[in-house]
């Protein structure tokens, strides 16, 4: 029964924190980072893992759907964005709410006997955040007369689930509901990220991404605490604890390298290898592979994959140098500082990718989803870049969790050849024959990789106290550079939140870009989607742009 007042008491706390943030506008963006940390992470950490497990590949692509269908039905239907959005937020809320009578029950659950407390612990917790998020997306829109109704409800419900406990369970359970759940996972993680304010805070210098920064810091803390209770032990969750595990393992390895790889970058740069360089050879060469993405490649790959990946990006970069295609996604301003190009400005760029390839590689490398074979983890991989647009080092992060996974050769190695390139942004700069030639190339490259069939062995093995400290200073090198940036632009590189022709046309002019990056994220409904509709202009304007500026 303690449990439950608790619970209620968490929820009941979101009202109070929304009427001590919304206050200044610095607190505000403090409350918009942590909660899109927060919510954003306990979805994608803890709810994702085990709808996989229950619901196995077709899961994800629920979560899809829920993520893109009001974005692209906003497009289709211009006049109708609001009641889109309007239905999305329904849905998130609903889900939200069928969430709470799982909650409920599984406190029930934590009381039994030889359970851990630490998962009613966990509970209550991962009820603040969804507390204060309720009442920051509803009180806006629909007043707080409303917004008091949802926490009402959620009450009741945790109530009923805990009352009702194990005779509801059996018909909620995730097996019964998994795509549904799935689904209204994808509508929370919509309303999440674009965060649908009536009334937006005119931010203009961004001067309060710094608060946004701290805010998504203790976000981070939060989750970092839940994870914690997570693996403290329950069987319940037995497979995503072991698979956060995995992150941390996956983590450590890659720490060391991680920081030498940026100290390679400031070398580089310091001897004129810099992204505003005038040769475009040279300006693929660093598209591709940096060249410190390598180090990562050659010591936790092995030399053989580092070999197989020089030789595939230098005839990738020769047959792109030789059509004249120009590389998207150029460098904004660029510092002067060596040391600050490789361990500021590198790590805002990279640090976002790095992040993603590890919680995507902790997603599609679960044994619930079965990709056993080549030519489908090919596939798989190929969706999963065209969206996106991979920097050389996250790319090779993702290359490294999927060897880790079990992944087989094929499909370790095409992130370090492809990723960089294999996006619609990338694409569209091209014309049909040079589309065709590139898949012809990496067709080509793919196969000789399936007649070699290296094996990839790990070259350092360090003792763990150099991992742990190379660990906190990459935690600490990705801490600023989310404090820098405040949580939505940090996490803007991912295409996720804004078309990134947009922010370049700017950029080259070195104009503030907080500024355009702040109004984006609170922008309307319906001027999102125009933008969204004319990007593919932008983009050309942009190639050009960057031509002129060489």
């Amino acid at each position: 029964m303690l449990y439950l007042l608790a619970s209620c008491i968490a929820l009941l706390l979101g009202p109070l924190f929304y009427r001590f943030f919304s206050t200044g506008n610095g607190l505000q963006k403090g409350l918009d980072g942590f909660i899109f940390v927060s919510l954003g992470g306990l979805v994608l950490v803890h709810i994702l893992p085990e709808l996989l497990e229950h619901g196995g590949f077709l899961a994800i692509v629920f979560v899809i759907i829920g993520i893109w269908g009001p974005t692209l039905s906003e497009r289709l239907f211009h006049r109708y964005s609001e009641v889109t959005h309007n239905l999305t937020l329904i849905l998130g809320i609903g889900g939200l709410l069928l969430h709470t009578i799982t909650d409920g029950g599984a406190m029930i659950l934590a009381q039994q006997e030889g359970n851990s407390p630490l998962l009613a612990l966990g509970i209550i917790l991962h009820r603040l955040p969804v507390g204060v998020a309720i009442w920051w997306l509803l009180k806006p829109q629909v007043g707080s007369r409303w917004a008091m109704v949802v926490l009402a409800a959620m009450m009741l419900l945790t109530g009923f689930g805990y009352f009702a406990g194990e005779q509801m369970l059996s018909h909620l359970s995730l097996e019964n509901t998994v795509y549904l759940q799935a689904f209204v996972t994808g509508s929370i993680l919509h309303v999440v990220l674009h965060q649908p304010h009536g009334n937006p805070v005119t931010d203009k210098q961004g001067k309060y991404e710094y608060h946004a920064g701290i805010g998504s810091l203790l976000g981070i803390a939060l989750l970092f605490l839940l994870l914690m209770m997570d693996s403290g032990g329950h069987d319940h969750h037995h497979s995503h604890s072991h698979s956060t595990e995995h992150l941390l393992d996956w983590m450590l390895t890659i720490a060391p390298v991680l920081l030498l790889s940026y100290a390679v970058a400031s070398l580089r740069f310091h001897f004129g290898l810099t992204p505003h360089n005038d040769q475009l050879s040279k300006l693929w060469l660093q598209r591709l592979l940096g060249p410190e993405a390598i180090i990562i490649t050659g010591l936790l790959l092995g030399p053989m994959f580092a070999l197989i990946q020089a030789v595939s990006v230098a005839i990738i970069g020769w047959q792109l140098t030789r059509c004249n295609v120009e590389p998207t996604d150029p460098h904004d301003a660029l510092p002067d500082s060596a040391w600050r190009f490789g361990f500021a400005h590198l790590v805002d760029r990279s640090a976002p990718w790095i992040l993603l390839s590890l919680v995507l590689a902790n997603l599609i490398g679960h044994p619930a989803v079965p990709l056993s074979s080549p030519l489908v983890q090919v596939l798989v991989l190929l969706l999963v870049f065209l969206p996106m647009r991979f920097c050389n080092l996250g790319a090779a992060v993702l290359s490294l969790s999927l060897a880790y996974s079990g992944w087989t050769t094929t499909a370790v190695l095409l992130p370090l050849i492809a990723a960089p390139i294999f996006n619609i942004a990338q694409l569209k700069l091209m014309n049909w024959t040079q589309r065709i030639s590139l898949f012809a190339l990496l067709i080509a490259l793919l196969g000789a990789i399936e007649l070699l069939h290296p094996k990839w062995q790990a070259l350092v093995h360090l003792p763990a106290t150099l991992n742990n400290i190379c660990l906190i200073i990459v935690a600490i090198l990705f801490a600023t550079s989310l404090l820098r940036l405040g949580p939505r632009k940090f996490l803007s590189r991912l295409m996720l939140l804004k078309p990134k022709a947009h922010h370049h046309d700017h950029s080259h002019s070195h104009s503030h870009e907080p500024k355009h990056e702040y109004e984006h994220s609170h922008a309307p409904k319906h001027e999102h989607s125009h933008e969204h509709g004319h990007k593919p202009k932008h983009e050309h304007q942009h190639s050009h742009d960057h031509k002129h500026h060489h």
